[in-house]
């Protein structure tokens, strides 16, 4: 009988077993004065906040979009994880000043034989933990549930770092509790500014992914009769809300309905395929204007060493009183050089190819 699981569900896994660990090694810190049991207890804590915005995730995920929010809902779960990850930082600096004042006190602890046996527990569990996320992350393909695989991962070692702790403590007299509750802080703020930067970044507009441009890239240039493509820009509003715009270049001379037929299928095929909902625009290209062709072509040629990765295109020739080049220049967003720079730069060496006023527009990719 095959078997599935869901996010959801995979989420309320850790959550319960995030839970017994956290309730286990804060009791334990509190009962044996082990800072670092104790800040290792709030790390699975945390965790418990990670597997709560994954479920809240999931659960807005549903809800469709409104007036209001017309491409959904889904970026709640950034704004969740941001306010998780101040959270995380403001237990971290607490754990952080508790620890130094206690490794700078000095004094030695003992740790009992059951605190060793949770510790080890807790590795195994965390080990577990990883494995399960990592399999359910592969099933469903959920981004939550890879971070969570991952932080499981860094988990042990934390876990691990506590036990050794201990096992110094009680083997060679040095009081290292409060340093290795130190550590351990530390690690649970890194966790806090990763969380924060993460969701932040997203917030803001993150780069999308370049395997799912260069997918779309493929796909549209698979079209019957494109060109060319260009202007590829991805708009991600959380899991599985994506949007896209995109400029294809077709020969100019064939029918309006027959290149907005193809057009229609790409727009419907990159919905099937990739779940992005995909708008493109249509760049008639004259293909039969030997004149701006030779121009495009010495054009590319007199940019070619302006900077790396330029690139060029949209390139037509508008006749009238005045011959205009019109044209896109590409530059990528590490550039040294200002927009205004590199305009100046193609207008003067479209102007020495010839009596040509340009009409440049530069753009950022």
């Amino acid at each position: 009988m095959k078997t599935s699981i869901s996010p959801a569900a995979a989420s309320a896994v850790g959550l319960l077993c995030n839970l017994l660990l956290a309730a286990g090694k804060i009791a334990a810190g509190a009962l044996t004065g082990l800072l670092s049991v104790m800040a290792d207890g709030f790390n699975n804590l945390s965790d418990c906040g990670g597997s709560i915005v994954a479920l809240v995730s999931y659960r807005v995920s549903e809800k469709p979009a409104d007036r209001e929010h017309p491409y959904g809902h889904r970026r709640a779960e950034y704004v969740a994880s941001m306010g998780i990850a101040f959270l995380v930082l403001v237990l971290a600096v607490e754990l952080g000043r508790e620890s130094l004042e206690k490794a700078l006190a000095g004094g030695t602890e003992f740790t009992v034989l059951w605190v060793y046996v949770l510790l080890a527990v807790s590795v195994a569990v965390k080990a577990a933990m990883f494995v399960f996320y990592r399999y359910a992350a592969k099933k469903t393909g959920s981004d939550p549930l890879r971070a969570a695989a991952t932080d499981s991962a860094c988990d042990c070692v934390a876990t691990l770092a506590v036990l050794i702790g201990a096992l110094i403590s009680d083997y060679t007299f040095l009081a290292v509790d409060g340093w290795m509750g130190l550590a351990v802080a530390l690690f649970i703020a890194w966790q806090g500014v990763r969380l924060l930067k993460e969701a932040g970044s997203k917030l803001l507009g993150q780069a999308p992914d370049e395997a799912l441009v260069a997918r779309l890239r493929a796909l549209l240039l698979s079209g019957e009769g494109v060109l060319g493509v260009h202007d590829i820009r991805v708009y991600c509003y959380g899991r599985g809300a994506a949007f896209a715009t995109a400029h294809v270049e077709m020969d100019a001379r064939l029918p309006a309905l027959a290149s907005h037929t193809v057009l229609d299928g790409l727009e419907r095929t990159a919905k099937e395929k990739e779940g992005v909902s995909l708008t493109l625009h249509l760049d008639p290209v004259v293909v039969d204007d030997a004149e701006a062709k030779l121009l495009e072509e010495r054009l590319r040629a007199a940019v070619e060493g302006m900077t790396e990765g330029v690139n060029i295109h949209d390139f037509r020739l508008v006749r009238g009183a005045r011959v205009k080049a019109v044209f896109e220049v590409g530059i990528p967003f590490a550039c040294p050089m200002r927009d205004e720079d590199v305009l100046a730069f193609v207008g003067q060496a479209v102007r020495v190819l010839g009596d040509y006023d340009p009409v440049v527009t530069v753009e950022r990719e």
